[in-house]
């Protein structure tokens, strides 16, 4: 045995391992084996890969031959079999025969034309062919075919078909006596021409005597039908090959078969295991997998210490810069406006001191008044920087505190509706700041525009939207009446700024209401709404 042209080592009564996916496997063998008689013939099989016996493709044939006057042979047609017949069942009794028609045009020259049934194909043919019911016939245009030759057999009681003999046909071959007379079919016997060749060496043949050869001219179209079988092979059936072979358990076996095919008994097998390759062996998909799922996972791990990494980062960043606001509003706080409060007691005493000139004394008011100012712009500056603000509770707290701070120095009433805010909701400085002084703008112009006696604030905070509604009692205006003023706009703008609405809403003498939202998302769940509390400031 070969794969790829290389030989496979076999022992006896063990397996041969190949490769996965060999190509060219090619097995031979010989004729030599430890059974008393060697089989004529061989047929082989692999058990797996192949249904059938496969058998050797030995030759025998039907010929028309074509000679001229002086006796040569001047061209020839021939009819070749091979293999087995379709009804073939490894016997002459059991067996069906199959009716075959052919034909051929006489060449020129020729003047008589000889029938041949011969075993004279290549020389290690062997196996039997049986022709019956020969007719061979000439084609006339407008009348029936005219019989050319028909052989007629004896059936003279007492002597075996094969010691009998067809008028005008004769025996031929290096090996005559395989040239025979067979009785076929069960029921009723037909007799029939045979060459059973058993010979590797020889060949036999039957053929027509030369003087019963019909007689034909070039042109004419001849007929010959007949019914065969047949079982033929070679007796130097050596080599098996096949080109290649799929994954798994095969078996190559070799039989020995008699002349008519029938195995005798004599066989050997071989046991051939052709493996699945790596990638389609259970194992190796279980690495896949495992390998997949370690991938996964461990892609999966990155991408999270990533992505806390970065999380990481950004809260240190974070962390910096509330740190940085905590130190500037401190800085603030402690330094500037410690020295800022000074001024206003260093000018408040001054205002009072009776040695001072009235006009002094004015000017040290102003600088009084000036100075508070300047202290309540520090601690709205310090109370946006400082992160510990970032908070919706912070932020409603402040709210509440400069809009009372307004109120009192104004000497008007107002009244808060606020519910209870989470202190857990994140409030950006840039956005605590946008909505402190929007709510500012809108208490200063109750105060200085709107002829009221009372401003009602209500805050709430109701699935992440922080709503705020300054109202006033007051004198009211037509918002389309005419130009907005800058205070109005302010407000709009702020509120735009962050991502939020203000919309304003007044008729003359029904006072004004003003509403601001903002979108906050909160990073857990809003703790559940308590009743509203309401707060009376009057003056």
């Amino acid at each position: 045995m070969t794969v790829d042209g290389k030989p496979v080592t076999l022992r006896h009564g063990t397996e041969a391992k190949l490769e996965a996916f060999p190509n060219n496997i090619v097995f031979d063998f010989g004729m030599n084996t430890n059974i008393r008689e060697a089989p004529i013939r061989i047929r082989t099989k692999l058990e797996g890969y192949e249904n059938e016996w496969k058998v050797s493709n030995g030759e025998m044939f039907l010929d028309l031959r074509f000679f001229n006057a002086a006796g040569d042979q001047v061209s020839h047609t021939m009819f070749p079999v091979g293999g087995e017949s379709a009804g073939w069942k490894g016997s002459l009794k059991t067996s069906t025969l199959t009716h075959r028609r052919e034909t051929a045009v006489v060449p020129p020259q020729a003047s008589q034309v000889w029938v041949f049934i011969s075993s004279a194909g290549p020389p290690a043919t062997l196996g039997v062919y049986v022709v019956a019911n020969l007719v061979l016939s000439k084609q006339v245009s407008n009348a029936p075919p005219v019989v050319l030759l028909q052989p007629l057999f004896d059936h003279a009681p007492g002597v075996p078909p094969s010691q009998q003999q067809v008028p005008g046909w004769t025996r031929d071959g290096n090996h005559s006596s395989m040239a025979k007379i067979v009785d076929i079919g069960q029921d009723s016997q037909t007799r029939a021409f045979a060459i059973m060749d058993e010979d590797i060496a020889s060949h036999a043949e039957w053929r027509n005597a030369v003087s019963v050869a019909p007689a034909v001219s070039p042109g004419d179209h001849l007929v010959i039908e007949w019914n065969e079988m047949y079982s033929i092979g070679i007796g130097d059936y050596h080599t098996v090959r096949y080109a290649s072979l799929p994954a798994g358990d095969f078996r190559f076996r070799l039989s020995g078969v008699d002349i008519m095919g029938n195995p005798t008994g004599a066989e050997t097998s071989l046991a051939i295991i052709v493996p699945q390759p790596f990638w389609r062996a259970t194992w190796f998909w279980c690495v896949v997998l495992a390998s997949i799922a370690v991938l996964a996972i461990g892609s999966w791990r990155y991408v999270l210490w990533n992505r806390m990494r970065r999380e990481v980062a950004i809260l240190k960043n974070q962390q910096a810069l509330e740190r940085e606001r905590l130190r500037i509003a401190h800085d603030i706080h402690d330094g500037l406006g410690a020295r800022v409060t000074q001024i206003s007691m260093v000018s408040s005493r001054a205002q009072q001191d009776q040695s001072f000139p009235a006009l002094a004394r004015a000017e040290f008011d102003r600088i009084s008044k000036m100075s508070r100012e300047l202290v309540a712009a520090l601690y709205e500056t310090v109370w946006a920087v400082d992160p510990e603000n970032d908070n919706l509770d912070e932020l409603g707290n402040y709210l509440c505190q400069i809009a009372n701070q307004l109120c009192d120095q104004a000497q008007f009433r107002s009244r808060f509706y606020v519910v209870d805010l989470p202190r857990d909701v994140q409030v950006s400085s840039q956005t605590r700041h946008n909505i402190s002084m929007a709510v500012q703008e809108a208490v200063h112009n109750v105060i200085k525009h709107a002829r009221a006696t009372e401003v009602t604030i209500s805050i709430e905070f109701t699935d992440d939207l922080l709503a705020i509604t300054v109202h006033d009692d007051g004198s009211g205006f037509n918002p389309a009446g005419g130009p907005a003023g800058n205070g109005l706009a302010n407000m709009k703008q702020r509120l735009s700024d962050i991502g939020g609405s203000c919309i304003i809403e007044s008729r003359p003498g029904e006072g004004t209401t003003i509403q601001m939202s903002v979108k906050i998302k909160s990073s857990e769940k809003t703790p559940a709404k308590k009743p509203a509390r309401a707060a009376d400031r009057q003056p």
